[in-house]
């Protein structure tokens, strides 16, 4: 099968407030020891697999920048010999800034990384504290510049909106800076409180400031209007680009293609068994290393049907393509409506949803409301 990749790195120099990813400031494993069982995990899942070729590579975290050139293009080095990376393979890495030097951009780029998505959040050192990332505003726009001079020509950045006292004039200050800098990806995010994260426990006691849902809106508004603006086309609900530099990887996640994932708590997806399958490897990192010198794969959970139609439309309306119904008829062998009854016919006569012949998408009006459109069809 084709298939793209993702390398999950649990690692990181400190937990920022808001993340409830798989991460630990102390997973107990060297970086060294970690890529070893990375490597023999994809080593000995190749054979199982038999992937064709794969178009993406993602290096996610965590803290991907914590690894040494050397670790990555020994990693990406496996990948192309056991699982066909193509020639034009887009291959990302992400980096934290305060993270990287010169130097280690360089033997990145050397490496076979040819894509960068860099953290920022935000350009204003009182919201970089609260978040609890380790670098400053400076930090963050010397990285973009250290990635461009050590030659990456394709480099995205991550902003987070609606913070605990921000204005929409210091949102509009931030999306000022963030296109200063001139990168080709911006992925502007509302802050979303995870419930077991030290955001969620600040919530709960009433110590988070946050911006009320009209203000949020309006900085979703501002966020798409300007960046349109600027000459980014937003493509997704919190993903702009410069033509032709859309993210190839995140779109095979929206489009529900195959994916495998590789490491502590990494995620995979494959097409191949019915509807759909996923898994999960085991996120404590001594579960996950007995699991890789075992040689024994996580159990995958076939989708059923239902659940499989509820993710062509919660997944493929993120995107302002929006979806095929024609598409949903070939794979599920019915209509939409019939699924749906008056799901359809009721969002778009509220304008929500937009419909040309086969193809449905969300308004401007809807992206705003996105959450209660997508939950239309779980």
């Amino acid at each position: 099968m084709k298939s793209s990749l993702y390398i999950h790195t649990p690692f990181c120099v400190r937990k920022c407030s808001y993340c409830d990813f798989n991460s630990s400031e102390d997973p107990g494993i060297s970086l060294d020891e970690y890529v070893l069982l990375l490597i023999n995990e994809l080593s000995s899942e190749a054979g199982r697999f038999k992937v064709e070729s794969a178009p993406t590579l993602y290096f996610g975290g965590g803290t991907p920048s914590l690894l040494s050139a050397r670790q990555v293009a020994a990693v990406v080095q496996v990948v192309r010999e056991q699982y066909g990376l193509e020639k034009d393979a887009e291959v990302t890495l992400e980096v934290n800034p305060g993270t990287v030097t010169p130097e280690l951009l360089e033997g990145y780029l050397a490496g076979g990384i040819n894509r960068l998505s860099i953290g920022i959040q935000s350009f204003q050192d009182d919201k970089l504290r609260s978040l609890g990332r380790i670098h400053t505003s400076e930090e963050a726009k010397d990285a973009v510049r250290m990635a461009r001079k050590a030659g990456f020509r394709s480099i995205g950045i991550d902003l987070i909106n609606s913070l605990s006292g921000q204005t929409l004039q210091e949102w509009a200050t931030e999306l000022q800076e963030a296109i200063a800098l001139q990168p080709d990806h911006i992925s502007a995010y509302g802050l979303t409180v995870e419930e077991g994260t030290p955001f969620g426990a600040m919530a709960e006691r009433g110590e988070l400031d946050l911006p009320d849902e009209e203000t949020s809106a309006a900085m979703f508004e501002l966020t798409s209007s300007f960046l349109r603006s600027s000459g980014y086309e937003q493509y997704e609900i919190s993903n702009f680009a410069l033509p032709g530099c859309r993210s190839r990887h995140n779109q095979g996640y929206w489009r529900r293609g195959n994916y495998l994932g590789f490491g502590a708590g990494a995620h995979s997806f494959s097409r191949e068994q019915g509807f759909g399958a996923r898994w999960e490897n085991p996120q404590q990192m001594s579960d996950y290393a007995e699991t890789v010198r075992r040689c024994r794969p996580p159990v995958a959970a076939t989708l059923l049907r239902r659940e499989a139609m509820e993710e062509f439309f919660f997944l493929g309306l993120r995107l302002l393509d929006g979806v095929d119904l024609d598409a949903f008829k070939i794979e599920f062998g019915t209509h939409a409506e019939e699924e749906f009854p008056g799901v359809i016919e009721r969002m778009t006569a509220s304008g929500l949803l937009v419909r040309d012949g086969g193809q449905l998408w969300m308004s401007a009006h809807g992206l705003i409301l996105a959450n209660r459109v997508l939950c239309e069809f779980l």
